[in-house]
Parts: structure tokens; C-alpha cells; sequence
């Protein structure tokens, strides 16, 4: 542990290895789902990559991981992280172009959209059945949907890049990958943060959607 300047920014450390995993999890996963649709897609477009029989073993996986470190991350977003969600005042942000506030509501709805299109990526990708893709049944809805989430995640991604940029610029960034850790980031200090009323009406309803839809997810395969 080590004394944090208090001009830099600093992020909690349980924020930092949720969004560090996730992070990794879902490039992982944007990479791999991206070899599986060239390998037995490729209607929008494909690079010569080679074609293995395990990409869909390999994007499984990964994906797998994602969708188990989602509960934790959704949870953490909604009771300890809202304040980098879309709020109720993000609309005024919006009404004045230019400003910090602007760019800040723009950031919120990146990360918030993120979010929501990661939960309907494991939902649709629970969905579908292994044997789809190998025998060319390339229009299932899941699949479809499953494709316009993954589309909606990597916009999302390169969103949040240029806004947190905009917003806190390289020392935000950095504080997201540093290794410092203040004396009172400790799990004790995680449950004295932890709100169980959100702030934002607009999150409260968006929790219960983004959770049905985890757990669905979770219990879908047992009736496919």
C-alpha cells in the first residue's frame, strides 16, 4: 500500500479488479466471437483467419467467464458504482453541448448501454445451440440479436474510451489500472458504501431487468 496524491484520480480497488476482469473478459470475448462469425458466417464481411473446429469451444469459454463475473459487476454497478450510470440529470447534461456535464452524461450512457448490451449478449448466447453455426442455420433470432449486442458492445467500448478521455483524460485512465490502494479501501468500507436504494428512478427498474435477464441466462440451458 502506498499514499495516493490527492490531485490524482482515484478508483476503489474492488472497482478496479471487477473492471479489470471484465475488461479482459470481454475483449476475449469480442475477439473470439469475432473468429467464430468468420469462421461460419462471414455475410457481413471476414478476413482470412484460420478456420479451427474449436472457436466455438474457445468463445464458449470466455464468454462462460463473462457471463459468471456479470453478477458481481451489475451488482457492484448498481449499489456502489451509479454514479457512473446514466442518471436522472443526465438529460439536462445533455441540453448544454460542450460542457464538462455533456461529456460526462455522454460517458454515463456509454457505460450504461455497455452494460445492457453485455446482459443481452450472455442471454442471447445462452440461447442458441452449438450446431446452429456448423450447419449453416445462420438465421435463428438468437444468433441475430446475439450479433447486434456484440456490435452494440464494441460501440459502446470505444464510447467509453473517448469519453473517459474526454472526461478525465490519461491520468483517469491510469488510475483505473493503478495498484494503489487508500487505507480505507477495505471491504468493511465496501459495506458501509453499499446502497441498497438507488439514487436514480431510472436505474431502479434498469437493475431488475439487467438481474431477470442474468438469471435467466443461468436457467435457460436447462430447458433447451
Amino acid at each position: 500500500m502506498f499514499p495516493m496524491s490527492p490531485t490524482r484520480p482515484y478508483q476503489p480497488l474492488l472497482l478496479r479488479l471487477l473492471h479489470g476482469a471484465m475488461a479482459l473478459l470481454t475483449l476475449l470475448a469480442i475477439a473470439s466471437g469475432f473468429w467464430v462469425y468468420n469462421t461460419y458466417d462471414g455475410r457481413w464481411g471476414s478476413l482470412p483467419l484460420p478456420k479451427p473446429y474449436y472457436t466455438q469451444d474457445l468463445h464458449g469459454t470466455g464468454a462462460l467467464a463473462l457471463f459468471l463475473f456479470m453478477f458481481p459487476f451489475a451488482i457492484y454497478c448498481f449499489h456502489l458504482g451509479d454514479r457512473r450510470l446514466w442518471s436522472d440529470q443526465s438529460w439536462e447534461q445533455l441540453r448544454k453541448p460542450g460542457t464538462p456535464g455533456f461529456w460526462l452524461a455522454l460517458q454515463r450512457l456509454a457505460n450504461t448501454l455497455m452494460l445492457v448490451a453485455l446482459t443481452m449478449a450472455v442471454v442471447t448466447g445462452r440461447m442458441m445451440q452449438e450446431s446452429w453455426l456448423p450447419q449453416k442455420q445462420l438465421n435463428h433470432l438468437p444468433y441475430l440479436f446475439h450479433l447486434l449486442a456484440w456490435l452494440v458492445v464494441v460501440l459502446c467500448l470505444g464510447f467509453h474510451l473517448l469519453f473517459s478521455a474526454k472526461v478525465g483524460g490519461i491520468p483517469l485512465w491510469r488510475s483505473m489500472v493503478s495498484w494503489g490502494r487508500r487505507a480505507k479501501d477495505n471491504p468493511q468500507q465496501w459495506l458501509r458504501d453499499f446502497r441498497w436504494q438507488l439514487s436514480a428512478k431510472s436505474l431502479q427498474w434498469l437493475q431488475w431487468l439487467v438481474l431477470a435477464g442474468l438469471l435467466f441466462a443461468l436457467t435457460v440451458p436447462l430447458f433447451a
